[in-house]
């Protein structure tokens, strides 16, 4: 069974913060998402595309929609690499801090418990703002002011005294930040490239496109950024990979069933995979992950009983306003220019300070794609005008002096458009009441939730709707499900809420599951109550302080490990026991960080505290190609079966003086390796580095690598690796610095045992220019004289590269 360090399932606006930032953090990351990648140009758009544009695997369907259908309300959510931000319409607006309420609310007296404040959340608001690149509509500029929707919501909300805004936007509308908006330019690229791989994203073009997938990649959805970002770092991304079921594994950690789908051959029997974890984060939306939750509920005995509440649509309601007319003449709205959504008006909440005015809301306006208006065209009249065209070609047929001119004719066949050009939908959304349930219903998800308890809150939304209708001379139209006091959400909410207790919620602050440690929630299921606004910034705002918390605790860990380590190390060397081929009864015959114990000894005897200790760390990216059954790297870089591999390293000296100052330079190495013949991503359990050590003569280094892992069966493994560090032209420095020659070996050998070690595989790693310039930027110290000791750890590395290579020099 595969192995990895932390599993995060979906892809969303939770899980893709998720996985970059442990990915950056240096963790060993897997994410699964059950849907395809969508790259710019893929999104459908014929009559056939759409038909295949749904998700459900059981009728051979692995499109983007997905419906669900319930008593009291319709919703939909999304199937794909970037969640729910293929199809959202980009608000990015933070949640109210008066909304965070924690006290009854419901006529039952049940409360809507936010455990989390604004300020809480606000340093995480920032880094996702600044990461999405979000920026208000640019309607006060050239040619995105001719963009009559826009204008109409703040006409109406001026006559109305009401607030509206230009709300940010996760949309290009300039190259680059700082640059001037316009319309299909080439978007800069951010730095860590694209995980599509493919031609030039293009700022947006203003087609009203964005909710059914955004051609031009102007959308700055999750997949150019999160998730780009995340596989730049090492994240292991994995598409058509849905998980079917989740259970805790004795010792610590998550096992997890999942289904590969084949979308290419879709009557191909699919079988149960399982993957085992240390962390697992759930971010497949509110009903995926509640639905997993709900069936994996046998295997996780004691999860709170509050499983399955606090669900609701965050007040989500869609409304019509219709022939919009201005002193008897059509209003032009033209819904389908622009973003879908450009302008949000607030409806205060009385906890703003505005008493009796009940629960606060938004209302924006609702943009829809060029043909939609060919539908709505269908609506005005065409029957009509089309007797009268087949009426008139009648007779013309039977007149003496037919007009043969047949332009003004076919125009009038095609009419004025008026419905079309003047009609726009609103978006309400607000804080409903999140008294609904989520459940299993003969193995289906079923909800059970209905408007009556939040009937004041859509009576408002409709009567400030009717009220903008009558301002902009339209008239208003609800919902066609309406009749049955039924809505359509896009912004399902609960199911797995927060809370600060096992009582009020199942998982806690930080979205870990109560009484199941590593466990995580990070998406819309966490949510105790409707967001108010747009829900998606908050949740990943959520997900983001939730990795926080987790690289806090990982590195809390891993403290604890080194401590518990440290006593069982050499009194001299500082090294711990290492079994392998030269210690079979696993009490090593030497030390792991060199045999001269005596240069170190002397180092010791006036070694600083633990407390005084300076530490310093960097991480270091490798990449290149071994060959297994090769024994020789050279070969192995070169061979026909050759594959990939990588790794990714965190080298830390827990005390610089002492690293500096024993002759082998040995610090710690933790980190992944990645290839498909070691059975993918695995976590490094122990490892070693070595710089400038010894090699036996004064004009040749070694930097040398032995990390310790286990491959996809379970059997030990070792990489030893080395580069050499050997006199000649400065011009060598860079080729020497940065090739690696490996050997993975059978078994977890110390450095003496390898001559005698199996070999099975070898090849040749290189740091890439752009990696070693972020290397760079990754260098830390902790502890006092930080500066200094990270001075002259510098003065070290450039001192023994002019022992070898200064001689050419002079």
């Amino acid at each position: 069974m595969e192995q990895v360090d932390t599993l995060v399932v979906g892809s969303g606006f939770g899980g893709s913060v998720a996985a970059y930032r442990l990915a950056e953090a240096g963790h060993s990351v897997v994410l699964m998402e059950r849907g395809q990648p969508f790259p710019p140009g893929s999104f459908p758009r014929s009559p056939a595309e759409m038909g295949r544009a749904f998700w459900d695997p059981d009728a051979g369907l692995f499109g983007m929609f997905d419906v669900w259908s319930f008593k009291g309300c319709d919703s939909i959510v999304s199937s794909g690499l970037g969640g729910g931000s293929l199809i959202y319409a980009n608000v990015m607006l933070r949640k109210d801090e008066r909304w965070f309420v924690n006290e009854p609310e419901t006529p039952d007296g049940e409360c809507e418990p936010w455990p989390i404040t604004r300020d809480d959340l606000e340093p995480h608001y920032d880094a996702v703002e600044e990461m999405l690149q979000n920026s208000p509509y640019p309607l006060h500029r050239a040619p995105f002011d001719n963009t009559p929707k826009a204008h109409a919501m703040h006409d109406a909300a001026a006559e109305l005294g009401l607030h509206c805004t230009l709300p940010p936007l996760a949309v290009s509308f300039a190259p680059e930040p700082g640059a001037a908006p316009g319309l299909s330019l080439p978007i800069v690229d951010a730095g860590y490239g694209n995980l599509h791989g493919l031609g030039q994203r293009r700022t947006c073009r203003l087609c009203g496109e964005c909710d059914i997938g955004c051609n031009d990649g102007a959308k700055n959805s999750l997949d150019h950024n999160y998730l780009s970002a995340a596989e730049h770092h090492g994240a292991d991304l994995r598409t058509a990979h849905e998980v079917k079921a989740i259970r805790p594994r004795d010792g610590g950690g998550y096992e997890v069933d999942y289904l590969h789908h084949d979308i290419h051959d879709r009557l191909r029997k699919r079988r149960i995979k399982t993957i085992g974890c240390n962390r697992l984060v759930l971010a497949a939306g509110t009903y995926g992950t509640t639905l997993l939750l709900l069936r994996s509920k046998k295997n996780l005995p004691g999860i709170s009983d509050a499983l399955g509440t606090r669900f609701c649509g965050n007040g989500d309601l869609l409304t019509f306003l219709l022939k919009a007319k201005d002193r008897n003449r059509v209003r032009e709205l033209d819904a389908s220019r622009g973003p879908v959504i450009t302008s949000a008006i607030r409806l205060p909440d009385e906890r703003d300070g505005f008493p009796g005015a009940g629960r606060g809301a938004y209302i924006q306006d609702g943009g829809y794609p060029e043909f939609v208006n060919w539908m709505v065209h269908s609506f005005d009249g065409p029957f009509e005008r089309a007797l009268k065209f087949m009426m008139g070609r009648v007779l013309e047929w039977f007149s003496w002096a037919p007009d043969t001119n047949l332009s003004k004719e076919l125009s009038e066949l095609f009419g004025d458009g008026a419905l079309s050009i003047s009609s726009l939908p609103l978006l309400g959304m607000g804080r409903d009441t999140a008294d609904g349930v989520l459940e299993l219903k003969d193995g289906r998800l079923n909800a059970r939730w209905t408007t009556e308890t939040s009937e004041v809150h859509f009576e408002r939304l409709r009567k400030t709707m009717q009220s903008i209708a009558d301002v902009l001379g339209a008239d208003y139209a609800d919902n066609p499900m309406w009749f049955r006091k039924r809505v359509i959400t896009a912004h399902p909410l609960g199911g797995a809420p927060m809370g600060a207790t096992p009582d009020q919620g199942v998982c806690d602050a930080f979205g870990e599951v109560f009484g199941f440690p590593g466990l995580y929630i990070a998406d819309g299921a966490a949510m105790p109550g409707p967001v108010g606004p747009n829900p998606s910034l908050t949740i990943a705002a959520m997900s983001d302080r939730m990795s926080t918390r987790l690289l806090e605790e990982a590195s809390a860990e891993l403290r604890h490990t080194d401590e518990r380590h440290a006593e069982n190390r050499h009194p001299d060397t500082g090294a711990e026991p290492v079994a392998g081929t030269g210690s079979p009864d696993g009490v090593a015959n030497d030390s792991a960080y060199g045999s001269d114990s005596g240069e170190v000894a002397r180092t010791r005897g006036s070694a600083a505290t633990e407390s005084d200790r300076t530490s310093l760390s960097f991480t270091e990216e490798m990449k290149g190609f071994i060959t297994f059954g090769a024994t020789e790297p050279r070969t192995g870089e070169l061979g026909e079966g050759r594959e990939r591999m990588s790794f990714r390293l965190t080298i830390t000296a827990d005390d610089v003086a002492r690293f500096l100052a024993e002759p082998e330079h040995t610090a710690r190495a933790e980190g992944w390796i990645d290839a498909a013949g070691c059975g993918g991503r695995r976590p490094v359990q122990r490892g070693w580095f070595n710089l400038f050590a010894s090699a036996g003569a004064e004009d040749r280094r070694l930097m040398k690598y032995r990390l310790y892992f286990t491959d996809g069966q379970g059997r030990p493994r070792t990489l030893a690796g080395e580069k050499n560090v050997l006199h000649g032209p400065p011009t060598r420095i860079w080729p020497d610095t940065s090739t690696l020659y490996v050997r993975v070996l059978e078994g977890h050998v110390d450095e003496e045992g390898d001559a005698d070690a199996v070999i099975v595989g070898a090849g040749v790693l290189h740091i890439q220019l752009a990696d070693f310039a972020r290397q760079l930027t990754t260098f830390r110290t902790s502890g006092p004289g930080g500066p200094g000791s990270l001075i002259r750890f510098g003065r070290f590395f450039a001192g023994e590269l002019w022992e070898v290579y200064g001689p050419d020099l002079t």
